[in-house]
């Protein structure tokens, strides 16, 4: 099983600290509120312990659950902290109303991100096309993800798998662009009739 720190302590990082906690695998919880990061440590259990805002976080995997317009404020901040990690990048980059990406064409959140993290930290995309609500539920969902190293791809990939949901890997970093882009697509579907209850897939035919 894998060791996983989680910066942030909103709706998705709840969802993905309880299915890794139910999968065995060792949870570090991290917030600029200290008292919330206890407290959502003691509510997910299974050991899940609390982090210091700031200091080096413990597990192998980094989890950055901020909202893009601080995500790379965040990954400067820790900089020297995240020497050798693997960081997951799952935030969307759409703007106000959800009809467009506030990055420039030709990059992506994940990027940018990666451009302030260390040289030998390696950035995936994964879980920006999940809805944290749904993701709460336990049902079998697909994560597709992005990323450079085809290492920390597999262990991002391992660590998915424990959650009990597929990782589909579709390709270097430079994918996370239209990644992020799927996420006005949602939630153009969702406003649009399909409501929120939905999950992106993959069938594989024949």
């Amino acid at each position: 099983m894998s060791s996983i720190s989680i910066i942030g302590l909103g709706g998705m990082a709840r969802a993905i600290g309880a299915r890794a906690v139910e999968g065995g695998n060792a949870v570090e919880v991290i917030g600029r509120d200290a008292a919330k990061a206890k407290d959502l440590a003691a509510a997910l259990g299974g050991g899940a312990t609390a982090g210091a805002f700031g200091t080096a976080p413990a597990g192998d995997i980094v989890i950055l659950a901020v909202p893009y317009a601080s995500a790379v404020q965040v990954v400067a901040q820790y900089r020297d902290a995240l020497v050798g990690k693997v960081i997951i990048d799952i935030s969307n980059t759409f703007n106000a109303d959800a009809t467009g990406l506030v990055t420039p064409d030709g990059t992506s959140g994940a990027q940018e991100i990666a451009k302030a993290a260390p040289a030998s930290a390696h950035v995936v995309k994964a879980f920006n096309t999940v809805f944290g609500h749904v993701l709460a539920q336990g049902r079998p969902l697909d994560v597709l993800i992005a990323g450079d190293d085809a290492h920390a791809k597999a262990s991002v990939s391992a660590f998915i798998e424990s959650l009990g949901l597929r990782p589909l890997d579709t390709g270097d970093l430079a994918m996370a662009h239209w990644l992020e882009g799927v996420g006005p697509l949602l939630m153009g579907l969702a406003r649009h009739g399909a409501g929120f209850n939905i999950d992106l897939g993959v069938n594989v035919s024949g």
